[in-house]
């Protein structure tokens, strides 16, 4: 049951009207249906594993009165030891079990001695990197006095659970988060139509632009070895407009749906293909990702290398960016990628430059030329990185690279099968479409927020121009959303 279904169209729309319409006065009713809702939700995704999102649930809820109540310091470590193995453990289990024990078995391979070690057939969780972080955060903010632990045990298995951001984020923090679910909540009719805005923009990137873009990256990533560069240029490209539109169209419609109920979650994306450098990309794309490992990774490396001047910072950096790739996925193509976007940062930490801000054409309708190239720049670097994401294994990506930089770079992409040249020219109108939309809102919360053009009839055309595009231009077959592997 995923935001762009039939399905959770029904499912949402019955909960809206409960929630309300049947217990809207009274918050601890309230609080119960939205956790009856978010396991159903959940369920629906995958009933193995609703007993392991109680579980986790039920235990740091408990670690953390306990934390919270402990005197004695290495008590209080003890406790909040258990809940960190407890959560890293769980991911490492499920997400990276079999790759160490792969990963151990090739290395020892080369030195000619073979390990009697056996993967297992181990399902994961879905949204488990995400329950996972927001329950980790918990406990380090109790332990460090930034909050304090909730009594109301329906309040916290909701904010492990809350099934708007259950399986792809975004990820909020429970001092932003809990103190809503702690308070009365009142529909808001302003609040709900941005709301609607924000879905509507989410499901265009989703179905419009993500979902036609993967039938050609699909297309040319399976078939790299043999389309020409300007195909393979083409593919990484697009793969780049597609998890962008993939990933911020899920968070939109998270935020959106959130907002229907009373809930303000934690921003995603903030127009991140507009930046200038690297630093500033990352300040823009999953915002709330970038944010916890900043606060619970990079701060606390920094300071620990900080009698290391800038080679400490880079340090801490690489180190961070690296944990950040593998975060993504058991697979040694997200730890290069990680670990290349670490790289990135060196010349602006060497420059002195890493934290300078410079908001984009201010008070112009363009870019000047200086700003123009940096946005390319920094995009194409991310771009040749997605590359490694895409791409199954090292293997893959060094190939795909090796056939990107030759001659036939100048000659006309090859279209996947079935699609002509016209369809392509289509689906790359409407990501330029998108790129406006935005471009023109970049100082706004989402590319739909216009809210402030005065002529009610002009922002209905739009409304119902991208409704009509999703309806008629729509992929015919939709794909998963890309971060509910992760």
């Amino acid at each position: 049951m995923v935001f762009n279904s039939v399905s959770f169209l029904i499912f949402f729309t019955a909960f809206f009207l409960l929630y309300w319409f049947v217990v809207n006065k009274n918050l601890k009713r309230q609080n119960l249906l939205l956790l009856a809702g978010s396991y159903v939700f959940y369920g629906w995704a995958d009933w193995r594993f609703l007993s392991f999102l109680i579980g986790v649930s039920a235990l740091n809820f408990y670690l953390g009165i306990h934390i919270e109540k402990a005197k004695n310091p290495t008590y209080k470590k003890v406790l909040l030891y258990i809940g960190l193995l407890a959560g890293i453990g769980g991911l490492a289990f499920f997400k990276y079990y079999n790759f160490f024990v792969t990963s151990f078995k090739d290395l020892f391979q080369l030195l000619n001695v073979n390990l009697n070690l056996q993967t297992l057939n181990i399902i994961v969780p879905l949204g488990i990197s995400f329950f996972t972080f927001r329950t980790i955060s918990y406990l380090l903010d109790i332990d460090k006095g930034k909050v304090q632990s909730t009594k109301d045990w329906v309040v916290f298995f909701n904010y492990v659970s809350f099934f708007p951001a259950l399986l792809a984020g975004p990820i909020d923090k429970a001092r932003s988060f809990i103190p809503q679910l702690e308070k009365n909540r009142f529909f808001e009719y302003n609040n709900a139509v941005d709301g609607l805005r924000q879905i509507l923009w989410g499901l265009f990137k989703k179905i419009v632009i993500a979902d036609n873009c993967a039938y050609i990256t699909n297309n040319v990533f399976g078939n790299y070895e043999s389309l020409p560069a300007s195909s393979l240029l083409l593919g990484a490209f697009l793969y780049a407009i597609q998890i962008y539109a993939d990933f911020s169209g899920y968070s939109d419609m998270a935020i959106g749906f959130s907002r229907l109920i009373g809930f303000n979650v934690t921003k995603n994306f903030d127009f991140p293909f507009f930046s200038q450098n690297i630093a500033e990309f990352w300040q823009k794309w999953h915002m709330s990702l970038t944010s916890w490992l900043t606060e619970y990774v990079f701060t606390p490396l920094s300071i620990k290398f900080r009698d290391y001047d800038k080679l400490g910072l880079i340090f801490a950096i690489v180190i961070n960016f690296t944990i950040c790739g593998i975060w993504h996925g058991a697979n040694w193509t997200y730890v290069l990628f990680g670990f290349l976007h670490g790289c990135y940062f060196i010349p602006l930490i060497l420059k002195g430059t890493i934290n300078k801000k410079k908001k984009i054409a201010k008070d112009r309708l363009l870019p000047s030329f200086r700003e123009f190239i940096n946005v390319a720049m920094t995009f194409s670097l991310v771009m040749f990185t997605f590359i490694i994401f895409r791409s199954e294994t090292i293997y893959q990506a060094f190939h795909y690279f090796k056939g990107l930089f030759s001659l036939s770079i100048f000659t006309n992409p090859i279209p996947p099968l079935s699609l002509s040249k016209l369809d392509t020219l289509a689906i790359v109108s409407f990501i330029s479409i998108m790129l406006i939309i935005e471009w023109l809102n970049r100082e706004k919360e989402f590319g739909l927020q216009i809210n402030y053009i005065k002529q009610p009839y002009f922002r209905i055309g739009v409304y119902y121009a991208i409704l009509f595009s999703i309806l008629f231009f729509g992929a015919i077959t939709s794909s998963e959303f890309i971060y509910f592997k992760f």
